[in-house]
């Protein structure tokens, strides 16, 4: 007989272009009771106008997960290279609206 219970895999198809990658140094995070927004911006100095590079919509639980998971990634980055320096960044202002966070 054979065994069912096992967990389905996932087939996770990633592009060439997706798999580059986009170079982010500032998050802002943005929410309602419905979804989390993350947009990811990449500053250049000198440069006054900076455009969202990409954006990612969440819902609250998979926001909670996806936290979890960065915060545990960190602590085993730290554990095996060190601990991540957080260097002070001058405050950017921010005129989104709505109830906004940086990362």
């Amino acid at each position: 007989m054979e065994d069912n219970t096992k967990d389905p895999q996932l087939n996770i198809e990633l592009d060439q272009d997706v798999a580059e990658g986009t170079y982010s140094n500032l998050a802002i995070i943005n929410h309602s009771t419905a979804e989390f927004i993350v947009d990811f911006i990449n500053i250049m100095p000198g440069v006054p106008k900076a455009k969202v590079k990409s954006r990612i919509i969440l819902t609250p639980q998979h926001a909670k997960r996806l936290a979890k998971a960065l915060a545990d990634n960190v602590r085993k980055f730290e554990q095996a290279h060190g601990e991540i320096k957080d260097y002070e960044q001058p405050p950017i202002p921010m005129n989104f609206g709505g109830t906004t966070g940086e990362a």
